[in-house]
């Protein structure tokens, strides 16, 4: 267990640095959506969508790969092969990068007109094109310092990024944009692609500056492509469905719905920052499990992977249960206050039930991941996301809403189930159904009989009330409590 102490340091660095870039990030949504309105944050989700499979594609699993295979030459006692890495994942990472700039650029107005519908964010994809080469960098450099464990600097280097991103964006929209949707999306785009050059200059500066002990370079093309390659393929599969389905949902929602952009818009751009806003203390851990598990792997330290699979899905799921209940008793003051929306509060309570879940979707990927496992994952990501548009297809129609809800549900119970099958079956471990179905069970009959408190007093005592409930049904032991304590005591 010695490198718990690190390992937990790094990811509270994480978190605390997440959860204030989430913040400011949910505070910039609340003030893009009030600007621009539901129908026009509809429209740039969907722009967004093509801009992120367009990054994706450019990164072209770099990041990761970068990150896993800096962990493993640390794992193996080799920190002059650090540069070996980083050069062969720079030439990848600007080979791929520039040649989808260049299909992007091209074919902007084409994908504005019949994808989005709106031939006003050609500008903003071709904006998007010219600082994609900067922005797939800066994914691969975040990468190698991530599976060096200096998350200090990264922290120090994120926080200054989304700080100079939101300001050069809100400049742009107050003299600039307006209430102009189309000149919005430029603004946001440009703010974000300033906020990643700034990023790989500093970061770049700092790799300069760090002196590394000299050995033998090997090549690197192989293993670049090896750790890579299935990554692309499996991210930018699933990326592409994913924007498929983003560009489905308003056509299909229209033969239901008289709004379907502005509906789109409340789901994609008001509900889901704020459903996935408490996740992000999990995703520092998340982060740091795919070099945690990569570095136990090559050092054969079973004993060290099964402790942090146990420990690393029980604390996911009573974080989901905890912050699921909260958000599903907030719901509608929540979005009242925040967007102004009832709408977005009814929806807000429908998804709020499903954040156990993918909070713990979110750390068994990450585990997955780390044990080299890119394969698979991209196998249940390209199934369950074609099935997703698939039932968008035919029940969204029918149905309306409710039938992105049953749709959402479906597959990533699917996509759960089966990651949590893999991760299960290379470890050779088994999960505790014990554990699992005490928690939900406290954490249902707690939600139930809170839901008659309703408002902030409700919020409270869902709190104390789940807690005691854990501990009287013997869920929670004294072990964990005194896990808890020695894990937070010996970081002070």
């Amino acid at each position: 267990m010695a490198r718990k102490k690190p390992l937990f340091y790094s990811a509270m660095l994480l978190t605390a640095v997440n959860l204030a870039l989430r913040m400011a990030g949910t505070v910039f949504q609340v003030y893009l959506s009030r600007k621009i309105g539901p129908e026009g944050i509809g429209l740039l989700q969907l722009t967004m969508s093509v801009g992120s499979l367009a990054m994706i594609a450019g990164i072209g699993g770099i990041r990761t790969a970068a990150m896993y295979l800096t962990a493993e030459e640390l794992g193996r006692k080799r920190p002059w092969g650090l540069r070996s890495v980083l050069s062969g994942c720079a030439v990848y990472s600007i080979l791929c990068s520039l040649g989808v700039s260049v299909v992007l650029y091209l074919l902007a107005p084409k994908i504005a007109a019949s994808w989005i519908g709106n031939s006003a964010v050609t500008s903003a994809l071709r904006l998007f094109s010219c600082f994609l080469p900067a922005s797939c960098l800066c994914a691969l450099m975040t990468g190698f310092f991530t599976g060096q464990n200096r998350i200090g600097t990264l922290a120090v280097v994120e926080v200054i990024e989304q700080l100079f991103s939101m300001t050069v964006t809100m400049v742009c929209l107050h003299f600039w944009a307006g209430r102009d949707s189309g000149r919005a999306c430029r603004c946001v785009i440009l703010g974000s692609a300033m906020g990643s050059c700034l990023t790989l200059l500093v970061l770049t500066l700092l790799t300069l500056l760090r002196r590394v002990p000299k050995g033998r370079r090997e090549p690197m093309s192989r293993r670049v492509l090896q750790a890579a390659g299935p990554l692309a393929l499996a991210d930018t599969a699933k990326s592409g469905i994913s924007t498929l389905e983003h560009m489905l949902v308003p056509k299909r929602l229209a033969l239901a719905v008289s709004n379907p952009l502005a509906l789109f818009g409340i789901v994609t751009g008001m509900v889901f920052p704020v459903l996935m806003f408490p996740a992000c203390i999990l995703f520092g851990l998340s982060e740091l499990l795919i070099p945690e598990m990569a570095r136990c792997h090559c050092a054969g330290e079973e004993k060290r992977i099964r402790y942090l699979l146990h420990r690393s899905l029980r604390v996911a799921l009573l974080y989901g249960l905890l912050w699921g209940g909260w958000l599903f008793l907030s719901a509608d003051v929540l979005c009242l206050r925040l967007y102004k929306n009832s709408q977005a509060g009814i929806l807000l309570r429908w998804f709020a039930l499903l954040a156990p879940m993918l909070y713990c979707d979110a750390v068994t990927d990450a585990m997955t991941k780390g044990l080299g496992q890119q394969k698979w994952a991209m196998a249940i990501n390209i199934f369950t996301n074609a099935l997703d548009v698939a039932l968008l297809f035919f029940l969204l129609p029918v149905f309306g809403i409710r039938g992105y809800y049953a749709s959402f549900l479906i597959t990533h119970v699917i996509n759960f189930i089966l990651s949590m099958q893999r991760l299960l079956a290379i470890t050779g471990e088994k999960i505790d159904l014990r554990f699992a179905f005490a928690a939900i069970f406290c954490a249902a009959g707690t939600l139930w009989v809170c839901t008659y408190a309703g408002g902030i007093a409700g919020c409270g005592l869902y709190a104390l009330a789940l807690f005691a409930a854990l501990l009287l049904t013997g869920t929670l032991r004294r072990a964990d409590l005194h896990w808890f304590r020695r894990l937070f005591h010996s970081t002070m």
